[in-house]
């Protein structure tokens, strides 16, 4: 979840929930003393997978992000569900030159599966990196951190922990072009 990455391999726990007021959210953050990570700053997302899904259905990840700040090249392990939370190994690595690493990824087999776009932004409170998401199909909130402070955050935030979702972006779009399919392929937005 860190803009400035070198290379890191840990195990990611985190839950994420859909938030109807950002604008709130940010003065509650603010109140509770959180210190501002990151700001607002644009993000785009390319999922890579073999032609059969092979990643996809072993439940992992392989992404490409790149922001006005660098690149990251992230694996995903497959996730695992606790008290709430999940919990995957997520490997990345920075990226100086993201045409590159897609050149060699595409020669590896791989092909871009999925391209989802955000605007987000960072605070820190408590051990956890919370993470504000606008994205062309709403608003999300994001905190990473250990079980027991993930809820020590969520309660001083005042967000309810049972409207937590355990999916990740590409699966929340695939819901959602299933019950709209004029949405684009890709989860992208129209403005940019």
């Amino acid at each position: 979840m860190s803009p400035a990455v070198e290379n890191s391999r840990h195990l990611e726990v985190e839950v994420k929930l859909p938030a109807d007021d950002l604008e709130s959210l940010r003065g509650t953050l603010r109140m509770a003393g959180a210190k501002s990570r990151s700001s607002l700053h644009f993000e785009s997302n390319d999922v890579y997978d073999r032609g059969d899904g092979e990643l996809a259905r072993a439940g992992c990840t392989l992404r490409l992000r790149r922001t006005d700040g660098g690149s990251t090249l992230t694996f995903k392990g497959p996730a695992r569900f606790e008290a709430g939370t999940k919990s995957r190994e997520e490997q990345e690595t920075s990226v100086s030159d993201p045409d590159a690493v897609e050149r060699i990824l595409t020669a590896l087999g791989l092909e871009r599966r999925f391209r989802y776009e955000k605007r987000r932004e960072e605070w820190d409170l408590e051990g956890c990196v919370i993470a504000l998401d606008e994205t062309p199909i709403g608003a999300f909130v994001e905190i990473e951190g250990d079980p027991s402070a993930i809820r020590r955050v969520l309660q001083r935030l005042g967000l309810d922990f049972s409207k937590a979702i355990p999916y990740t972006y590409a699966e929340l779009y695939r819901r959602r072009r299933r019950d709209d399919s004029s949405l684009p392929n890709d989860m992208i937005f129209q403005d940019r």
